[in-house]
């Protein structure tokens, strides 16, 4: 495994084939300063240009984008979420890390970390246009581009090769620097041979980082780590692993994949399979938007029914308007519920296809009637799942519960 700068004096790596970060540029073994621009941050590894899967992540996209904006914060502690105590941390700058602020704490206890820090409310268009811009850099050089969020993304570059004369690697470089001579943002690259470790490698070293993971060492590199670093294991599966003395992947490695289908059922297929460095899942292309919706945190937790419902028509209209925007219309309505023990609650029903904003609000208002029985809520939401194009509509299904 090797990171972002040049470690040509790593064991491993010294006799390594190069990049430039600079400029992109394909050097061979040896090279201490990039010939072509004179820049010495070269990312070295055994198996640079034979590596096709790539994991771009932007660095605290919503941060930089409004430091971007406004460089008289440039070196403040920048926190973008809610502007009140009840609201919670969308995205922060690594400044503010430093103090120990995180996405998704709440406001209060991040100003009580980091007193100076300068709150700004999200502003969700200007954000999905960078992201709309940095998805055209990445697909202008391989179609096989599968969003994850707003900020980061899967690339499947192995015809790169054949249709630019370059490798995966460099393709790699030359999209980060466009997305920082263009859009004035930064990103940290994973590179491998699959999915699982390619985004791994992107959370080894940032921000502006670039770290790989061969296939020599893959399992080697992952035995030592926490059972966590693999793809479907949070905190339930981490303590039922736990209790059955497996905390590291080197844990998963010495189990068999019969014992561990036994214990797991089909997850234990996928975690030995991972324990190894095995991936076989594919980089899929975006498909269209799976849900579309719209919450509101409250100032105070809410009991009323009529004042839960006063929120949902706000709600219902910027989720209309959003799906117009998008031409799709929805065959399910969700109502989503935070109790003021953070407990969530998710209510769907059935409609027909529609993303007119009072048949949006007449569902959600059917599903809040049976669920605002008096307790205290401190967040509410609403959307549409089972997303399509009108002129991909189906005839309606009947809704056996329906009115």
């Amino acid at each position: 495994m090797s990171d972002g700068a040049d470690h040509g004096g790593r064991s491993g790596t010294a006799g390594a084939a190069a990049v430039c970060r600079d400029c992109a540029a394909a050097l061979p073994p040896g090279t201490r300063r990039c010939p072509k621009c004179g820049g010495r941050r070269l990312f070295r590894h055994p198996e640079l240009h034979d590596l096709p899967i790539g994991h771009i992540d932007c660095d605290s996209f919503y941060a930089t984008v409004e430091k971007r904006d406004r460089p008289e914060l440039a070196a403040k502690p920048v926190i973008v979420g809610g502007d009140d105590h009840r609201g919670v941390v969308a995205a922060c700058c690594y400044v503010a890390r430093l103090s120990g602020v995180r996405s998704a704490m709440t406001i209060r206890e991040a100003l009580d970390r980091c007193p100076d820090a300068v709150i700004i409310r999200p502003d969700m268009a200007k954000y999905k246009e960078v992201g709309h811009r940095a998805r055209a850099i990445m697909e202008a050089f391989t179609p096989l581009v599968e969003p994850i969020s707003i900020d980061e993304a899967y690339l499947d570059l192995a015809g790169v090769e054949e249709r630019l004369s370059i490798s995966p690697a460099q393709a790699l470089v030359e999209i980060v620097r466009r997305f920082e001579t263009e859009l004035r943002i930064t990103a940290s690259i994973g590179l491998s041979y699959n999915k699982l470790l390619a985004k791994i490698a992107s959370d080894l070293d940032k921000p502006r980082g670039f770290s790989a993971i061969g296939r020599a060492e893959a399992a080697a590199f992952l035995a030592p780590r926490r059972v966590t670093i693999l793809w479907g294991v949070g905190p339930a599966l981490e303590r039922k692993l736990f209790a059955d003395g497996i905390s590291r992947v080197a844990d998963l490695q010495d189990k068999d994949e019969h014992w561990l289908v036994k214990r797991y059922g089909a997850m234990g297929r996928t975690l030995f399979r991972f324990a190894r460095g095995d991936d076989p899942r594919r980089v899929e292309p975006e498909s269209p938007s799976k849900s579309i919706s719209s919450e509101e945190t409250f100032d105070w937790d809410v009991t009323s029914p009529p004042a839960l419902a006063a929120e949902l028509r706000p709600l219902a209209q910027k989720v209309s308007r959003r799906m117009e925007r998008e031409g799709l219309v929805g065959r399910s309505v969700v109502l989503k519920l935070k109790t003021k023990d953070f407990q969530q609650l998710t209510r769907s029903r059935r409609v027909e296809p529609t993303r007119d904003a009072d048949a949006i609000l007449a569902a959600g208002l059917s599903l809040l009637e049976k669920e605002a029985d008096g307790r205290a809520f401190r967040l509410i939401g609403i959307g549409c799942t089972d997303l399509l194009r009108p002129d991909a509509a189906p005839e309606p299904e009947l809704d056996l519960f329906g009115p």
